[in-house]
């Protein structure tokens, strides 16, 4: 391994292994991945139940308001190296392991649902009112308002809030690979970082930025294409 010093540290590409650069990229994509189809439900399903529960009356609706959004702004407000560490013992038992992609898995989920929860909720709230009132005299139950009015209309918000929770995941991967999770932020700890290799390290975050500009593209297509107001 070639040790030059100064700003040629980090284009000396002959020091990168390149087959674990390439595993750690999949490892990292396939954490986010899977990480956000689980928060896009939860998320979707803990912001129906805080819009519903503030939009009824009744003191049970208010009580349960009351317990998912507590629950939603503690985890929401817990900062994610330290949730990581907080749930080593629930991750043990769910995932029979703290090291590697699968460990990372609840971690990532935890902290990033109470995130996008929130989200759904302001989502649902800008609902126009004038449609739901529209529905309901037209005698539509509550599902049907759910299924019919307000996931339709709030798509492309959810997609924009998707969106910016994968770039939120993206980092947190990043953050749980220096804690043995796997990914490009291990590999960039400990090939990069530990092992003074900064080519590495540069190399780790070009990749996590360039796999950013694709989610982000992605995401504002998406926004583009089911946006009533562009069409």
């Amino acid at each position: 391994m070639s040790n030059a010093t100064g700003l040629k540290s980090y284009f000396i590409f002959k020091n990168v292994d390149w087959p674990s650069m390439w595993a750690a990229t999949w490892e990292t994509i396939w954490m986010t991945l899977i990480s956000m189809i689980a928060v896009v439900i939860f998320g979707i399903i803990l912001g129906l139940i805080l819009y519903e529960t503030r939009v009824h009356n009744g003191s049970l609706f208010k009580v349960l308001n009351w317990i998912v959004g507590l629950f939603v702004d503690i985890f929401r407000s817990i900062p994610f190296i330290i949730l990581i560490v907080l749930l080593l013992p629930v991750t043990k038992e769910m995932i029979g392991t703290i090291i590697g992609p699968r460990a990372a898995l609840p971690s990532l989920v935890i902290s990033a649902s109470p995130f996008y929860a929130r989200m759904v909720e302001s989502y649902f709230r800008e609902v126009d009112s004038g449609v739901i009132e529209a529905a309901e005299s037209m005698g539509a139950t509550t599902w049907e308002i759910i299924i019919k009015v307000l996931l339709p209309e709030s798509k492309p918000a959810l997609i924009a809030g998707a969106t910016v929770t994968t770039i939120s995941l993206i980092s947190y991967t990043a953050m749980a690979g220096a804690i043995g999770a796997g990914g490009l932020g291990n590999l960039a700890y400990l090939d990069g970082f530990q092992s003074n290799n900064n080519t590495v390290t540069l190399v780790a975050t070009v990749i996590i930025c360039l796999f950013v500009f694709l989610v982000q593209y992605i995401g504002d297509f998406l926004v583009k294409v089911t946006d009533k107001r562009t069409l």
